[in-house]
């Protein structure tokens, strides 16, 4: 395999449990331009921005480790289609009783774990009690109305206290995920899941590697490894790629699409994402308490020209994407108008203000210029923070110390982070807690998405936040290479169709 030598760039942590992630599913992009039969031998290198600050995915937030280890080396009994359909994994097939509070999976036979151990019911049982009893497990609360936990025989039964319609979705997350009952390795530098490939090797500050499992359960990995290089720097990243030590790479505007195509060995390919450029606005205290400032905000940022910017994407105005359930265009809560956001500075006695703006470095600067000069333009002094994401984690999202703060939220169905007055967000409305309660417990997919679409908007009309633009999946995949997905690459990456010609 070709490693890279020109390029030199310090791997960046990811401590967030928000940031840079990737989807499921596998797509193919990008056809085979040279032709030929696919290699079983091949290796296929990947960029990515983001490293794990270590492996074990229960307790360690960070998007990377869904991005590296969801689907491709752990699973649960159901997991997601690149078009968010829920599909059975380590279930053969499950079924729902009609007042919603009996779940039964039934488990695969034949499957092993990497170390050669068979899955049995009770590492089911085990994997998701544990994590429905432990709060410091990622997503522990998103089985909280699951009452009991039983085998009965190779059937997994879920009985729930009351009716969630979130469910199913939880269970293709990191609530879902199925280890072996009594495992002794360090998740935090060791795996050992049952997925397509195996975790072969961690170069910190430079590489994970992924092996083939030959002794997979279902159909085989089409590649002997995908080696993950984390490349913080994109032009660090573009070189490597155009003198061939990338096969794939993530991560990246698609403003620079000409530049990658320049000499003919990669295809840019643009797919949907429930990435969410979230403004975050601390309401707690200072001028953004006052919600007429907060819709100065909003009304003085052109959204269309940061879509334009960034070259892909879609204008966003409220906390939940296309993509997601209870989506609703909520431009009229905030419409870009300058002159409505100088009246409402003016009538909130805000006039030439400085709000600062902390953000992580890895973004870059091409949003948080058109920032400043929008909030410029109706006198609002920004000053921009750009940190590491260590400080980020611990100065705004554990501590809340901002004023303003902008991250990519990449989480599909994430709404739930509304209604949690203790999450960074600072936003707190009752009303908008118990329309989230309706929604999980509604039996109907369409109702409970109608109760989340009422809760969106008022969240939006509220003015909690702006959301600055819905992201896309920007990947640029080499003309030899096929199956690498392209909907919410930031989000899960199934790397399970990957194919390289020779």
């Amino acid at each position: 395999m070709l490693r890279r030598t020109t390029v030199a760039a310090a791997a960046l942590l990811a401590a967030g449990a928000l940031l840079l992630s990737a989807c499921t599913g596998s797509s193919s992009p990008t056809p085979s331009s040279t032709g030929g039969a696919a290699d079983p031998d091949a290796s296929v290198t990947v960029r990515l921005v983001l490293e794990p600050s270590n492996l074990d995915i229960r307790e360690t937030a960070g998007a990377a480790l869904d991005q590296i280890l969801v689907d491709n080396v752990y699973q649960g009994l159901v997991s997601r289609t690149p078009d968010q359909e829920i599909v059975d994994t380590l279930a053969s097939s499950h079924s729902v009783s009609d007042d919603g509070l009996t779940y039964t999976f039934t488990l695969r036979e034949g499957v092993t774990f990497q170390d050669g151990q068979p899955l049995t019911p009770q590492d089911v049982v085990s994997s998701l009690q544990q994590v429905k009893d432990t709060p410091t497990f990622r997503d522990s609360a998103r089985l909280a109305n699951v009452a009991t936990i039983a085998a009965n025989g190779q059937d997994i039964v879920l009985t729930l206290s009351a009716p969630d319609s979130t469910l199913l979705w939880n269970l293709t997350g990191r609530a879902g995920l199925v280890f072996k009952e009594g495992d002794t390795i360090d998740r935090k530098v060791k795996t050992n899941g049952t997925g397509p490939y195996t975790l072969t090797d961690w170069k910190q500050g430079d590489s994970i590697t992924l092996e083939r499992n030959d002794a997979y359960w279902g159909d085989k990995a089409k590649v002997k490894e995908v080696v993950l290089d984390f490349i913080p720097e994109t032009q660090a990243a573009l070189s490597g790629a155009q003198a061939g030590e990338l096969d794939v790479v993530t991560g990246f505007d698609a403003t620079l699409k000409d530049q990658v195509e320049a000499n003919g060995d990669f295809a840019v390919v643009v797919g949907k994402a429930t990435d969410k450029w979230t403004l975050a606005m601390n309401s707690t205290k200072g001028p953004l308490a006052d919600e007429r400032v907060r819709q100065a905000i909003r009304q003085a940022i052109d959204k269309k020209a940061i879509v334009e910017a960034v070259g892909a994407g879609q204008t966003l105005y409220g906390p939940i994407p296309e993509l997601d359930p209870g989506y609703e265009d909520l431009e009229s809560t905030a419409p870009f108008d300058p002159d409505a956001a100088k009246k409402l500075l003016a009538d909130a006695g805000a006039e030439d203000i400085t709000l600062r703006l902390t953000m992580p470095a890895a973004y870059g600067t091409t949003v948080s210029q058109i920032l400043v000069s929008n909030l410029n333009d109706v006198g609002i002094t920004l000053k921009v923070n750009q940190v590491e994401f260590p400080a980020w984690i611990s100065d705004v999202y554990t501590n809340k110390d901002f004023e303003l703060s902008l991250v990519d939220h990449t989480e599909a169905r994430d709404f739930e982070n509304w209604t949690n007055p203790n999450y960074y967000f600072t936003y707190d409305n009752a009303e908008v807690q118990d329309l989230y309660k309706k929604s999980v417990a509604a039996t109907d997919p369409d109702t409970a998405a109608d109760f989340l679409k009422q809760a969106a908007k008022i969240v939006a009309e509220d003015q909690a936040a702006d959301w600055l633009y819905n992201g896309a999946s920007v990947v640029a995949v080499g003309t030899n290479v096929t199956g690498f997905p392209s909907v919410n690459v930031n989000e899960r990456m199934n790397l399970s169709d990957l194919a390289k010609t020779k």
